[in-house]
């Protein structure tokens, strides 16, 4: 078991009846973010939720014949943690296409794009999410002259890490039909070099080339949130806050809740003002199941 277990701790109270518990954590350095009670060394479970938090020695009162005891052995546990901010479908589209994470020099990031170009039919779209100039030395945004090097021939859309801007090489800026002409959109930046779009798109500006990539069927988006969540959970978060999204996207998350695909909990927003927020204010969904404050 981890050093750190994520346990969500639903307290009410000490105790909540002598239940019989399925599984019983003894030895154990829980953190409670409860000021009565800070810490514990036991923790009861049944049927999914916490009975009990306190002494090895009281949580005796909850052990039936086949109560399952898991030794902590000193280890931590903590209350479940969320994610407060997070895109969700970005995440999983960051996995089913090209991860640029972890790419620390600009070196890293052209090398995985040219390995992706190599495996790319010619024409078809390149797209991907995760890089970051921040650590790159000089920390200077990449250029579609860096990708017209490597991708000549391929449209090419990767979102920097906070998707907040993007980056795209000549023959997507063509097919967008952006020159040194195109004004900036309202909420949006197409910065310049010498006065000709360098590739590089901030905020509503993304949207002006984003439009024209194909777009995704239902089954393919709906196993792009479900990526995003596997994602999630791995790292250890028992909740998750998706930071905006359309009406399309509520129905998806909504069929993926009913059908139990999702394992975690969920408060979504959704884009406002507008259609997809008056949708989400009116659905009676975050009252009617259990799982999600959808």
């Amino acid at each position: 078991m981890r050093a750190a277990a994520a346990i969500l701790l639903l307290m009410s109270g000490i105790t909540a009846g002598a239940e019989t518990a399925e599984r019983i954590f003894i030895n154990g350095n829980i953190y409670t973010v409860n000021e009565k009670q800070p810490h514990a060394e036991a923790i009861a479970l049944h049927r999914g939720r916490i009975i009990f938090v306190g002494a090895n020695a009281d949580a005796e009162k909850f052990r039936g014949d086949k109560t399952r005891i898991v030794d902590l052995a000193g280890k931590t546990a903590t209350p479940g943690f969320t994610d407060s901010h997070c895109h969700i479908f970005g995440i999983g589209e960051r996995e089913m296409t090209l991860n640029l994470e972890g790419t620390n020099t600009r070196e890293d990031f052209l090398t995985k794009v040219k390995e992706r170009v190599a495996q790319t039919e010619r024409a078809k779209w390149i797209t991907g999410r995760g890089w970051i100039e921040t650590f790159w030395k000089p920390p200077q945004f990449p250029t579609r002259a860096d990708l017209d090097k490597i991708a000549p021939d391929n449209p090419v859309f990767l979102t920097r890490a906070d998707g907040h801007a993007a980056v795209v090489n000549s023959v997507a800026l063509k097919l967008a039909n952006i020159d040194n002409h195109t004004p900036d959109p309202f909420g949006g930046q197409i910065l310049k070099t010498n006065s000709d779009p360098n590739g590089m798109l901030l905020d509503n500006a993304m949207d002006l080339v984003a439009k024209n990539i194909p777009k995704p069927t239902e089954a393919e988006t709906e196993q792009t949130l479900l990526k995003g969540i596997d994602r999630e959970i791995n790292l250890g978060w028992c909740e998750i806050q998706n930071a905006g999204s359309e009406l399309s996207d509520q129905e998806i998350i909504r069929r993926a809740y009913a059908a139990g695909k999702v394992k975690l909990r969920m408060i979504n927003a959704a884009y406002g003002p507008g259609e997809p927020a008056n949708e989400c204010i009116r659905s009676p969904f975050h009252a009617a199941h259990d799982q999600s404050d959808f």
